[in-house]
């Protein structure tokens, strides 16, 4: 089959965004604009990209690294020059070429294929992807023949009344025969109102040289929608999360209210897991089979296993096994190990420790640098000391240890299994196992304390 290649038109300054990164490195879904196009053109079968680069390029470069080859636009001098920039790296090439922006996330993967094969089929020099909208108003219009043929494609500053009637728009993504196109863009001058060079004059260059052109409607309108502002932006957001809602309901997992549930492109969930209002899940997150996952609960970069409940959790860079119930207002942060049939009342916090199988953090503690073992239970309060104001130590908690009301457990400290510490009291020396250790100060009542009736009624 021939090669086929994606050029990516990255270079636009991004005005409207009011941004001081460029626009396709704005994200979406949480992915960058830029990266959610390389995916797209990629399951449409192209096997190499090239990325024009203008405004702050080096930016881009770095957040797409080796994914793409990159050629650089120095000057805005439109889009047939930003093509000409990527010449060079397709000589040579016998196949087709894409063109596509790279603030066109909404895009699927099925219509650039239909686009591509429409071109193949056809034996075509160009296919060009268009749309209807109601609205076309900012858009090049796809003038046609009367016979559907397309003639050639006039800018909204260029055309006739009766041209910019027409309500098939041009929607910026294409598909060439790369000898055509190599041998078109020489051809190309700035004879316009905007003084730039027009990928879209190609059409009219290729159809007046006996060449053929085939328009390719989109199903959806919506889909080829740019980002140009963070309006918009905002609106391709909501797009790209409504699919991914529908794909997991698909799947088999409950949303109870699609429209204020935040997944990621990246995020997996298991069947039978229920989603409640508020949920967040970014990033690498993994979701289990069986879970209920909020309300209001946020995840990101979270592996959570099967059969868990959060409600009201944030947690990051952490991982959770099955059959634990966590919430309501707890912080799970980097570092964090919890096994399975732990409950973690509210108001906890935990931070890179590693909790056993079956232990209890009911309400109100910190659990930092800690490695707790099996079945022990933490009273409310406690609170593990690991930073000294240089150092961080790590505090050891052996299987089926009681550690009392608010206990203050020093590290670097070792507490035995079957080991007690008695409520209030602050540990510094390791505890053996199956010891009681009482570390407080013998009460002492001060009799006739008050000497006025300040504090009387």
């Amino acid at each position: 089959m021939d090669t086929m290649t994606a050029v990516i038109l990255a270079a636009g300054m991004g005005t409207r965004m009011k941004s001081d990164i460029p626009k396709v490195l704005h994200k979406v879904n949480g992915v960058p604009m830029i990266e959610q196009v390389i995916r797209i053109v990629k399951e449409a079968g192209c096997t190499s990209c090239i990325t024009i680069i203008g405004h702050k390029g080096e930016l881009v470069r770095e957040a797409m690294g080796d994914r793409t080859a990159y050629a650089e636009q120095t000057e805005q001098l439109g889009t047939g020059h930003a093509v000409m920039q990527a010449a060079p790296l397709l000589e040579g090439n016998d196949g087709y070429v894409l063109v596509i922006c790279g603030d066109t996330p909404l895009l699927r993967s099925e219509t650039i294929r239909k686009l591509i094969g429409e071109c193949r089929e056809k034996k075509a020099a160009a296919a060009v992807l268009t749309a209807v909208m109601d609205d076309p108003f900012g858009y090049g219009r796809v003038i046609r023949d009367e016979e559907g043929h397309m003639l050639r494609i006039v800018e909204q500053k260029d055309g006739t009344p009766e041209e910019l009637a027409v309500k098939e728009i041009n929607t910026g993504t294409y598909c060439f025969e790369v000898k055509a196109l190599l041998a078109a863009l020489p051809k190309l001058d700035c004879n316009n109102a905007q003084g730039e060079y027009y990928l879209t004059d190609v059409f009219g260059l290729m159809i007046r040289e006996g060449r053929f052109v085939v328009p390719v409607t989109a199903e959806d309108a919506e889909e080829t929608m740019g980002v140009n502002s963070r309006i918009q932006l905002a609106a391709a957001d909501r797009v790209l999360r409504r699919r991914k809602a529908e794909v997991l309901m698909a799947e088999g997992v409950s949303i109870i209210d699609p429209d204020r549930v935040y997944i990621g492109e990246d995020v997996t969930v298991g069947r039978d897991t229920v989603l409640y209002p508020g949920v967040i899940l970014e990033g690498k997150t993994i979701v289990g089979a069986g879970c209920r996952i909020g309300p209001d609960t946020e995840l990101e970069n979270v592996v959570c296993g099967d059969d868990n409940h959060l409600n009201r959790v944030y947690a990051h860079d952490c991982t959770l096994g099955s059959h634990n119930e966590l919430g309501p207002f707890v912080h799970l942060r980097p570092g964090t190990v919890m096994h399975d049939h732990i409950k973690v009342g509210n108001f906890v916090e935990v931070k890179n420790s590693d909790i056993g199988n079956g232990t209890k953090l009911p309400h109100l503690i910190y659990c930092g640098d800690a490695d707790v073992g099996e079945k022990v239970n933490f009273g409310c309060g406690t609170v593990t000391v690991n930073f000294d104001g240089k150092k961080k130590y790590r505090t050891v908690v052996e299987d089926h240890a009681f550690i009392g009301c608010n206990t203050n457990l020093v590290a670097p400290v070792h507490i035995g299994k079957r080991a007690f510490t008695a409520a209030g009291s602050t540990i510094t020396k390791d505890v053996p196992e199956e010891a009681l250790s009482v570390a407080r100060a013998k009460q002492k009542n001060i009799e006739h304390w008050v000497k006025d009736d300040t504090y009387k009624d």
